[in-house]
């Protein structure tokens, strides 16, 4: 296959605008952060929006250098017309390519600067620099879509010239419809589309599969998957993936192995996000042993230095307890070109969990010294390690320095002071901390995260250790309603307390099959012993 050509499949798949994007909570894989890699970052496009010959093509992943046209438009001051940066641009002799609006666009999208990209097209069809292209139109659309809804696109689409109307256009027009949560309607262009003959966008799909993703519309996914095998449309790997993820988020290991059975079968390549869902959702699960192997899957397909994926080696191998392998991972990121607070916050934390407190502390003060402090996810990382540990006279101190420095804290803050207290052994702190927690507000999203699950199993824990079946029964709930309880482990641990607390429940067996957890072996000799205290 010749570069061309090459150039030509990169660019089809470079230029639908939707980034499609499971939600990924940034704290649902650990304590601040998850898995920040997209994915489906692709946009859509034909062959016939190639640039004619003889026009500069542009990478996308490339930089804006201070002499490209991209950089100017980059840095033209708010409230000022992009007309007269285009105008300078011609001033000095230098031509407006496609390639050139190509570059521009992604870079612009990248940034979220919509309006600014909005600005740029309405100049390119306008002023028409060169031949406008069903590209040129797609991107127009596009933004109209994103800034003005879609009724000003669906306007502007019947004003498209007939020879644009096409799949691109079509497929981005849909889009902009699923962004804005209108099913239905998205649904009439697609059929439109198929009378048409067009092509749907496997993006498309992934759209409505993640519309379709909460658990009380779940059931719709089998039949987005059997109308996308109708359509002949190919399942991408992202959407793999974001099947993947869903499960994942449910905390359904057996779900989550079927759909990469599945994604085998069909014989689609996992890439390294796929992995990355893998190993998580094992290492949430406590299968350490499973959860390596798709480590080392990680580190064989990861491609480039992509901070994200780094990020989540780091949160793995914080679970897994390999040093070595964290500072290396460590060693990576700071000599990328930018180091992110958060991915500080997530090295902290690894750090803390292998019960290396001083590199964690260490850390902590780069962190601290390279930015200013202006999240209360970072103080949270330090006071999660301290807590953990039992450190409550450090944890505090942070607190108070959290709360000098303007950031507020949150439920979670809140939540691993309870369990710092309760590790010092001041049960009464932890119950008024516990409660304070509980009365400031948390997002579902929170109170599904991981970090607030196991954060929350590790408080249920010293509850049942001390035999307090009531404040562990009140917390279990908590964990009930994330589907956190489907791990047998977490039941255990709530049987525990009946067990420490000498309390007869003749139904919990059955609440942990019903719950979709799995018995074993120390379930059934915990519950041996809550049956003596039958009366």
């Amino acid at each position: 296959m010749n570069f061309i050509s090459i150039l030509r499949q990169q660019r089809i798949i470079s230029a639908i605008h939707q980034t499609v994007v499971i939600s990924l909570s940034k704290r649902s894989i650990h304590s601040c952060h998850s898995f920040c890699s997209k994915i489906s970052d692709a946009n859509f496009t034909s062959e016939n929006s190639e640039s004619k010959k003889g026009e500069r093509l542009i990478d996308l992943g490339t930089v804006a250098t201070r002499n490209s046209l991209s950089e100017r438009i980059e840095s033209v001051p708010m409230g000022e017309s992009v007309g007269s940066t285009f105008q300078r641009w011609m001033s000095d002799g230098l031509p407006i390519h496609g390639g050139d609006i190509f570059h521009t666009i992604n870079r612009l999208r990248k940034l979220k600067f919509n309006k600014r990209a909005l600005e740029v097209m309405e100049w390119v069809i306008r002023e028409r620099p060169y031949r406008p292209k069903e590209l040129d139109y797609s991107y127009l659309l596009e933004f109209t879509s994103k800034l003005h809804g879609i009724s000003e696109a669906e306007s502007l689409f019947s004003r498209i010239p007939s020879e644009f109307q096409n799949e691109l256009l079509y497929n981005n027009l849909i889009l902009g419809c699923l962004n804005r949560g209108l099913i239905r309607l998205s649904l009439a262009y697609m059929k439109k589309m198929r009378e048409l003959g067009h092509p749907i966008s496997y993006l498309v799909f992934n759209h409505l599969i993640i519309l379709h993703s909460s658990p009380s519309r779940k059931k719709s996914i089998p039949k987005i998957l059997t109308q996308m095998k109708a359509d002949k449309v190919t399942p991408h790997v992202s959407t793999f993936n974001i099947l993947l993820k869903i499960e994942a988020n449910q905390h359904n290991i057996e779900g989550l192995l079927k759909v990469f059975g599945d994604m085998k079968r069909v014989k689609v390549e996992p890439n390294e996000i796929s992995y990355c869902i893998l190993a998580t959702a094992h290492a949430v699960a406590r299968l350490y042993t499973v959860c390596e192997t798709y480590v080392e899957a990680i580190e064989k397909s990861a491609t480039g230095q992509n901070w994200s994926t780094l990020d989540i080696l780091v949160i793995l191998y914080g679970y897994l307890g390999k040093r070595n392998d964290l500072e290396r991972t460590w060693g990576i990121i700071l000599e990328l070109s930018h180091v992110r607070s958060m991915s500080y916050v997530l090295a902290i934390e690894a750090f803390g969990r292998i019960g290396d407190l001083c590199r964690a502390e260490e850390l902590w003060s780069v962190m601290k010294s390279r930015n200013s402090l202006k999240s209360n996810a970072q103080f949270n990382s330090l006071i999660a390690v301290y807590c953990r540990h039992g450190l409550i006279t450090k944890a505090t101190a942070l607190y108070k320095e959290m709360e000098k420095s303007g950031c507020k804290p949150n439920a979670i803050t809140y939540r691993h002071l309870a369990l710092g207290c309760l590790r010092a052994g001041l049960i009464k702190e932890a119950i008024k901390t516990l409660q304070l927690g509980m009365d400031t507000e948390a997002s579902i999203k929170v109170k599904r995260s991981t970090p607030w699950l196991e954060t929350t199993l590790s408080i249920i824990e010293i509850f049942a250790d001390n035999g307090d079946v009531e404040n562990a029964e009140k917390l279990f709930e908590e964990l009930k309603k994330a589907n956190y309880t489907r791990y047998t482990f977490v039941y255990n641990t709530l049987i525990k307390a009946y067990v420490k607390g000498k309390v007869y429940d003749p139904n919990l067996l059955k609440r942990m099959i019903l719950g979709g957890a799995r018995p074993d072996s120390e379930t059934y000799s915990l519950l041996k012993v809550v049956d003596q205290f039958q009366t």
